[in-house]
Formats: C-alpha cells, sequence, structure tokens
C-alpha cells in the first residue's frame, strides 16, 4: 500500500509527543502491509459518503485517511479520539 501523507497530517504529526509518534510509525508500517489487520480497528466513518476512514494507533490516538485508489491512501489527520472524531471532512 502506497501512503501518501498530506500537510495537515505532518502537522499534527510534529506536534505529538515522541512515543505516540514512534507508535503510529509501527502502525502505519503494519497498515502497509494490512489495512484490515485486527489490532488496527480499521473502519468507515459517517457519513459514509465522505469516504473517510479510520485506524487505531492506539486506545487513544486515530488517524484519519482516504483512499486513492485500490493500492494507494493519503493520511489526513492523526490524533486523539476526542478531538479527531469532531473534525468535519
Amino acid at each position: 500500500m502506497e501512503i501518501i501523507v498530506t500537510e495537515k497530517f505532518n502537522k499534527y504529526y510534529q506536534r505529538l509527543p515522541r512515543d505516540i509518534q514512534r507508535k503510529s510509525e509501527k502502525q502505519t508500517e503494519l497498515f502497509k502491509k494490512n489495512i484490515f489487520y485486527p489490532s488496527l480497528h480499521t473502519e468507515k466513518l459517517e457519513p459514509k459518503g465522505k469516504e473517510v476512514w479510520s485506524f487505531r494507533v492506539d486506545k487513544k490516538y486515530r488517524i484519519f485517511f482516504r483512499f486513492n485508489n485500490p493500492t494507494s491512501v493519503r493520511l489526513l489527520v492523526i490524533g486523539p479520539h476526542d478531538w479527531i472524531y469532531k473534525l468535519k471532512f
């Protein structure tokens, strides 16, 4: 899976604690191999028409993404669960 990151993703990634950055790198590598690996809890978000998906970094942090095509995704944003699910896309 090819992964493209947005400026917004990079901006929020840089603000994360280093341990969360490391966890996100580990989970992203797992995501590249199998986007639906069970521990990632990959899910399509509501409203379904927006085509925004998420996967888990840990119990608190999530990464939102969109499919570009069947072999490529664009990481949109990373952040704490309570904050990230309030964003509008």
